[in-house]
């Protein structure tokens, strides 16, 4: 048997990172990319978290999320804050612009998942996304 997986969940990450970014133009979203938007995401569940933990949380590498952080710094999206108990961790946190677009993504979220999940019932959605759980579970647990 041709396992694919791995293979379709790259094709589908691609596909589906260039309509994000459409939608977002289409519905005239300058303040954040895709990109972006996933760590904006995490943030807005659980602001003030070290770098370390958003890294795990949106699986960018810290070089990556660094300097990602770095750009959204300048764009007054997030602003990095020593810890109070422990100050040579630094956690990141949303600004208030920042916390104002959380609607804008939770729609843009919302189409993007329609379109994902057009023509699938909800027990099909949940089966899909506790395989996908299991996959996840599977890599993190070779790192």
């Amino acid at each position: 048997m041709k396992m694919q997986g791995g293979f379709l969940i790259s094709q589908i990450k691609q596909v589906g990172s260039r309509v994000f970014e459409r939608l977002l133009h289409e519905k005239k979203i300058d303040a954040f990319n895709g990109p972006q938007g996933r760590i904006l995401y995490v943030l807005w569940q659980k602001d003030g978290i070290s770098i370390s933990c958003l890294s795990k949380k949106t699986g960018l590498a810290l070089t990556t999320l660094t300097s990602m952080l770095d750009r959204m710094e300048k764009l007054k999206l997030l602003y990095r804050q020593k810890g109070e108990g422990d100050r040579r961790k630094t956690l990141i946190y949303l600004t208030k612009e920042a916390k104002k677009l959380e609607d804008k993504y939770t729609e843009v979220s919302k189409e993007i998942g329609d379109i994902y999940y057009r023509d699938f019932t909800k027990k099909e959605i949940k089966e899909f996304e506790d395989y996908l759980k299991r996959v996840l579970k599977n890599v993190e647990e070779v790192l």
